[in-house]
């Protein structure tokens, strides 16, 4: 990187020179060659142009080098002010110079007009700097002019320079999704030959939509990006269902925090929900919605203020989740409870069942540490199986098995214990006195 920040720094005195008309080595910005090798094209994962080359490191610069842009704090002695031309913002903590777009047309194109205008579009949404969140230019003020934009590198580019690694956000005011995680892997998810089925067709659409809607040019008639409804009783899998599919396809899956994300103040809610979708746009994620009914739920007559402005929070939530171009999952126990518009926007409805005695048989065997066992491995098995739980109950019941182990200081497990673990299952959920 110790390269290209001595290429940056050529541009920028050789910009700043011919703007002042002072002797320079070259009689344009273009002249002067890039360094050999690929630096920047791995970071940005393409070739760049000198252009983007420049604009790039110019938004790094803060952070690589931030001295080198103090240049730009030089007054115009005409005016006793800074060069508007120069653009520049004030951090809140930073001391330094930090660019705008006026400071990457400057250094482009001095007094160029032509070169003003190429560099606006470089800000464009149609550019990859924005389709691959690379950068873009934020903060304007409403009828500011659009350069005035703050010039902010991507958190991803910073962390694959900063950190070599991908960017992974926590969960905070500003992003209310947690990132999801298992150790499971897809053969380890017992599910329904229906769910199964579709399961493999969203996975077909993660995998293949490229051709889809590219190659066979049903992006003319198709809406972009893939939207799924899980539903069903607790415990059967529904989230672990979304955390496989993203695992599967080495996709980050972020389920967004509900409690973070609903407000009762007008207009929060919809600028929470604005924040989750905007950072996920154009990153490889899986948005995962659980207890999605708290959000999305049915609209209500307007009788009230309050009515009126809950059911302009479903609208908006349901063109968001529309015009999204990846892939949401919402999970809910119970279908019902959603507004059936939401309904009729899904390409995949999926009904998580309580498992049937086969499933369940499979789970404990899956489940079930084989060293627990002892000669009447059947006999637990068969009696574990007829208790109707879920995946998530079993999960339950093996816990509680684990800790009655540990505290008789024993390896094996006894019909006594399981009955135990199963009747406390069963009478928290309501199903025996």
């Amino acid at each position: 990187m110790e390269q290209w920040i001595a290429w940056f720094y050529e541009v920028l005195n050789a910009a700043l020179q011919l703007y002042f008309r002072q002797e320079c080595a070259v009689s344009s910005v273009y002249e002067i060659a890039v360094p050999e090798g690929n630096g920047l094209e791995e970071v940005c994962g393409r070739g760049l142009t000198f252009d983007e080359q420049a604009v790039v490191m110019l938004a790094l610069m803060p952070h690589l080098c931030p001295q080198a842009l103090d240049i730009f704090f030089v007054n115009n002695k005409n005016f006793d002010r800074p060069y508007t031309e120069f653009g520049g913002w004030k951090g809140m903590s930073h001391g330094g110079f930090l660019p705008t777009g006026e400071t990457a047309a400057f250094i482009l194109g001095g007094e160029d007009t032509g070169k003003r205008l190429e560099v606006m579009r470089m800000f464009g949404k149609e550019h990859w700097f924005w389709r691959e969140n690379v950068l873009r230019l934020e903060g304007q003020g409403r009828g500011e002019p659009f350069l005035s934009g703050q010039l902010r590198v991507s958190e991803e580019v910073l962390s694959r320079i900063l950190y070599r690694k991908e960017y992974k956000p926590d969960c905070t005011m500003e992003f209310p999704a947690k990132r999801v995680t298992t150790v499971l892997e897809w053969g380890d998810m017992v599910v329904d030959y229906r769910v199964a089925l579709a399961l493999e067709e969203i996975n077909t659409w993660i995998n293949g939509q490229r051709t889809i809607m590219q190659e066979w040019g049903l992006e003319r008639f198709l809406k972009a990006g893939y939207r799924a409804l899980f539903y069903g009783p607790p415990g059967t899998g529904k989230t672990l269902a979304a955390t496989l599919l993203g695992k599967r396809n080495d996709m980050d899956v972020y389920r967004v925090d509900l409690s973070m994300i609903v407000s009762k103040y007008i207009g929060e809610t919809e600028k929470n929900l604005a924040q989750v979708f905007d950072m996920a746009e154009n990153r490889r994620w899986i948005l995962f919605f659980d207890e999605a009914d708290a959000l999305f739920g049915k609209r209500t007559s307007t009788t009230t203020s309050n009515d009126r402005h809950a059911n302009q929070e479903v609208a908006f939530l349901l063109q968001r989740i529309e015009d999204f171009p990846g892939t949401v999952i919402l999970a809910t126990n119970l279908k019902s409870n959603l507004d059936e518009a939401f309904l009729r926007r899904f390409q995949a409805m999926v009904y998580f069942p309580m498992p049937d005695e086969e499933s369940r048989k499979l789970l404990w065997q899956k489940m079930l540490p084989a060293t627990w066992l002892q000669e009447d491995r059947d006999t637990l098995l068969g009696c574990a199986v007829k208790a109707e739980l879920s995946g998530g109950s079993i999960a339950n019941v093996i816990r509680s098995c684990a800790l009655q182990l540990l505290a008789t200081h024993t390896d094996k497990l006894s019909k006594e214990m399981l009955d135990y673990a199963l009747k406390k299952e069963l009478a928290k959920e309501g199903n025996i006195g």
